[in-house]
């Protein structure tokens, strides 16, 4: 694909604040290999299984076995790479791919379309969904300008175009959010008062309110996080679970700030020399209300590279990725005596 131009603007990074819990050693990491690459996103069903998408658009349903053995299907095969998933109150799987936000039918395999345009332009890069208990469906999309396989030119730009969207179960769509730093991950809280966003490039995590006095706002709850969110979760006990993609990107947040004219030289260069991410696994985890830190964890891992999706199942804490051929999943008891919910 040719590289579209970019017309960079200077914009200041957020600083950078220190988490206030301490890192814990990642605990032993059970890996199941998948026959393809990149599951940037986990999502887990009613019963127990968790679904993956690889790079090449086929999605996975993965059926976990009491001996952490667990068996692969190929259920169906999207257009584009699978972004982000949720599963639906119906059971079908919501998946972020590209320019759409589709519908999966588990039993049968078929997709279909849900939303394409919003306002009449068609979607740019739909990046993560999820569902409230009365069938609104949110999702988002990370910048308004480039497709994901351009995800680099937002991120150099510098214009935070990002959006939220809300689909009523009559299928209107509606702009909720707008003006935000490369949103990624979104997920509902579990008492259902508010639709938790996070935002790559800005290092920030908002609640933006469903119910009560402030519904409609969006208020920060965790800011200058010194990593990078990608897809985030709701854990059983409340607490909100964030995928760290990497460390915030020192040489990008030096040039932001900086005359755009060294960004459109830097763009032209191949993409082998842009900076790339390949880090190991960090997963935090806030409380919903306060933006308190009650889980953070990370460590080594030959096997899992650049985690990006994560999920609670079973007993055990699932993480997708973009750097590997795998998912992979840790006991949720072996964090629990070192952190809390909400």
């Amino acid at each position: 694909m040719a590289k579209p131009s970019i017309d960079p603007v200077r914009w200041q990074p957020p600083g950078v604040r220190a988490l206030s819990l301490e890192p814990q050693p990642l605990p032993r990491l059970s890996i199941v290999a998948l026959p393809g690459h990149g599951p940037e996103d986990v999502v887990a069903d009613a019963a127990g299984n968790i679904w993956a998408g690889v790079a090449d658009g086929r999605i996975f349903r993965i059926s976990p076995d009491d001996t952490e053995g667990a068996a692969v299907t190929h259920v169906a095969t999207t257009e584009h790479p699978p972004l982000g998933l949720h599963i639906a109150r119906d059971g079908r799987v919501l998946i972020c791919s590209r320019d759409k936000l589709l519908a999966l039918d588990p039993a049968s395999g078929k997709i279909e379309p849900v939303v394409t345009k919003v306002d009449g332009p068609p979607l740019i890069f739909c990046s993560n969904v999820t569902e409230s208990m009365d069938g609104t469906i949110y999702f988002s999309e990370s910048t308004a300008r480039f497709p994901f396989e351009q995800f680099m030119a937002a991120i150099l730009e510098g214009r935070p175009t990002g959006r939220v969207f809300r689909r009523d179960p009559d299928g209107t769509v509606t702009t909720i959010a707008t003006g935000l730093a490369f949103t990624n991950g979104v997920t509902i809280t579990a008492d259902g008062s508010a639709l938790i966003i996070a935002e790559t490039v800005g290092r920030r995590v908002s609640r933006y309110a469903l119910t009560g006095p402030a519904a409609g706002t969006l208020t920060p709850i965790v800011e200058e996080i010194p990593g990078m969110p990608d897809n985030i979760s709701t854990g059983a006990d409340g607490r909100i679970w964030i995928t760290l993609a990497s460390p915030r990107n020192a040489l990008a947040e030096w040039l932001l700030p900086r005359s755009p004219a060294i960004r459109k030289v830097l763009w032209r260069l191949p993409d082998a020399l842009l900076p790339g991410t390949d880090t190991d696994p960090w997963i935090i985890a806030v409380n919903p209300d306060t933006g308190d830190v009650v889980a953070n964890i990370t460590g080594k891992s030959r096997d899992l590279r650049t985690v990006t999706g994560v999920v609670e199942s079973g007993g055990r804490l699932w993480m997708g990725c973009i750097g590997s051929s795998a998912v992979g999943h840790i006991s949720l008891a072996d964090i629990a005596s070192s952190s809390s919910g909400p």
